[in-house]
């Protein structure tokens, strides 16, 4: 079996690239920018990841037009990500609109030509910080789009295997399945040293404190 793996280079998609390490004979590494203002931290995690796995079938582009279209923190330099609030219901500025769509999309074309059967993405719903494209109904009308938009012999099935955990549970299982978290990177705003502020870091810093560890990366600073 041959899995594409959307890896962003996140703590959730290097344990999700873990996962799919376990479940399929081959990996292909997708790792796609959108101008976001860690892009080239990000892709440095991608590599770091991909060469501890030994993943030669890695691809790496960019739909750096979603910055052009803007809309959010992460990709507006005029919209400031915000301070942590993770007691917070409200979609949050560095929502990127319909950023999964995207990435899907390319990851459905370049599986159907190299013939893999699922796709993985490192999606967490529950305890994420609410982005729509995150939800479980979301991939399960994707993978309706991907029956209806392929050829009638494709069959590729979206795998989440994250989707349902807390941070604290991914942590563990990253512990678990020996994914290198100290190769991967969260933060919203710097590339030197992790913020500890953006949402990211916060989510990332609550899930280690709550299963009782200590986050291998460094914190310019922690709320």
């Amino acid at each position: 079996m041959l899995a594409v793996v959307l890896t962003s280079g996140g703590m959730d998609s290097c344990v999700t690239t873990a996962i799919a390490a376990g479940e399929n004979d081959e990996l292909a590494l997708l790792h796609v920018s959108y101008g976001q203002r860690t892009e080239r931290r990000e892709l440095k995690a991608f590599n770091d990841i991909a060469d501890f796995y030994r993943v030669d079938r890695r691809l790496a582009t960019s739909i750096a037009h979603l910055a052009q279209i803007g809309g959010s923190s992460l990709t507006d330099g005029k919209i400031e990500v915000s301070q942590a609030d993770l007691a917070s219901t409200e979609i949050p500025t560095s929502y990127v609109p319909f950023r999964n769509a995207h990435l899907l999309a390319i990851a459905v074309s370049w599986a159907e030509v190299i013939g893999a059967g699922r796709i993985y993405i490192g999606a967490v719903a529950e305890d994420s910080s609410g982005y729509p494209d995150c939800r479980p109904e979301f991939y399960r009308a994707f993978e309706q789009v991907i029956d209806v938009g392929t050829k009638p012999e494709t069959k590729i099935k979206i795998v989440t295997p994250v989707i349902g955990l807390r941070k604290s549970e991914i942590v563990r299982r990253a512990v678990k399945l020996g994914a290198p978290l100290h190769l991967s990177w969260s933060c919203y705003k710097r590339e030197d040293v992790a913020c500890g502020e953006c949402d990211s870091c916060a989510l990332r810093l609550r899930g280690f404190s709550e299963a009782g560890l200590s986050d291998p990366i460094r914190y310019a600073a922690t709320i």
